[in-house]
């Protein structure tokens, strides 16, 4: 949570930057007996700059538990995919489906709507390569 409320005081840090400069800017110009176009194009580039500076630096931050929560989706996915194909083809379509309805016993039901078409035939499961070999 702290991390969040020092990102947000930066990030407002620099967008009122930003915002502040321009103005001056304008002013100098007005003031001198310059281009007002070319220091107002100035003071925008130097504003774009320090944005670009403040987001390499906000994702140099940011990097690292990006990456790490890279890895932990990675993990999820592999050790939870061969569940959710066996869950996909068990439902076909959840459009199908009404909403789920809790039971008194506390069982959750998910019924099949009116007219839907029928399920797909149900595959016998895969054999497990882990279990032992019964002998008959």
């Amino acid at each position: 949570m702290a991390y969040i409320r020092r990102m947000r005081r930066t990030l407002t840090a620099a967008v009122l930057l930003a915002c502040l400069s321009l103005p001056l800017h304008a002013q100098d110009a007005d003031t001198q007996d310059g281009d007002a176009t070319g220091d107002m194009a100035e003071g925008r580039s130097l504003v774009e700059r320090g944005v670009e500076l403040f987001l390499r630096g906000l994702l140099s931050e940011v990097r690292p538990k990006l990456d790490e929560m890279s890895g932990a989706m990675a993990e999820a996915a592999r050790q939870l995919g061969p569940a959710l194909q066996q869950l996909q083809a068990l439902i076909d379509d959840v459009g199908n489906y009404e909403a789920p309805k809790r039971l008194p016993n506390g069982d959750i039901v998910i019924p099949r709507k009116p007219g839907a078409p029928p399920p797909p035939a149900l595959s016998p499961p895969a054999p497990d390569p882990d279990a032992p070999e019964i002998e008959l």
